[in-house]
């Protein structure tokens, strides 16, 4: 029987759609905090160099603080499954008819009968012991492990890409109409985001864009409002 074409049915899909989530939600962050911060600036100052620096460092300091709790993140993980691979092999190579057994007991309390699953224990074992214990027992491939540096990157150039929106939306029109244009263009961008996010988790698509747009709102009404009273008092 081939597999349904719009179900994923390997673990290297579902880790491409995960990459692909983690990297959406990246952007999401990297265009609400930058458009917090120059909304925040533009209200207090129309001096484009100030914003320009403001938004500049923003988005600068948010990709490399990305990048580096990715970093630590998915290092930390790897170390745990490297670890738990570790221990996995070590059974094997100690008490291999125990492990048998083990994986045997697994597949049938999944639902086979204790031959078929005897015997689909064997043969996994057979063609790849390590393989199926990773697999059965701690849903991992040893071929497949977090790379902690591409989560990093990926993690800097998604806030990046993020936060050029609406670092040129607030940029490139005219004084008065900055700051409507950026409300606007983060808005459309957020909600497009929120939509690709909660498609790609199965979730409600409305509930997510609701979300996520009335977040984004609140975060630049907030910042706006502490660049106005900046800008009124002369701080």
């Amino acid at each position: 029987m081939e597999p349904h074409p719009h179900e994923p049915h390997t673990e290297g899909l579902a880790s491409r759609l995960n990459w692909l989530r983690a990297g959406v939600l990246g952007a999401n962050d990297g265009i609400v905090s930058t458009a917090g911060l120059v909304v925040g600036v533009a209200a207090a100052t129309t001096d484009t160099s100030n914003i320009l620096t403001a938004g500049v460092a923003g988005l600068t300091a948010g990709a490399i603080s990305m990048a580096a709790g990715e970093y630590v993140s998915v290092s930390t993980q790897r170390d745990s499954e490297k670890a738990l691979l570790a221990k996995e092999k070590r059974e094997l190579r100690e008490d291999p008819e125990f492990e048998l057994d083990e994986l045997a007991q697994i597949y049938q309390d999944k639902g086979l009968s204790p031959e078929t699953a005897r015997k689909v224990a064997e043969e996994l074992t057979e063609h790849d012991a390590f393989a199926a214990h990773a697999d059965a027992e701690l849903g991992l491939d040893p071929n497949e492990l977090t790379n902690p540096w591409q989560a990093a990157v990926s993690s800097a150039i998604a806030f990046t890409l993020g936060a050029l929106l609406p670092l040129l939306a607030i940029l490139l029109p005219p004084v008065s109409w900055r700051i409507p244009v950026t409300f606007a263009a983060v808005l459309v961008a957020l909600a497009i985001t929120g939509s690709i996010s909660s498609r790609l988790g199965g979730s409600n698509p409305r509930k997510a864009v609701l979300r996520v747009v009335i977040g984004g709102a609140l975060a630049m009404a907030v910042t706006y409002g502490i660049g106005q009273l900046a800008g009124v008092s002369g701080i």
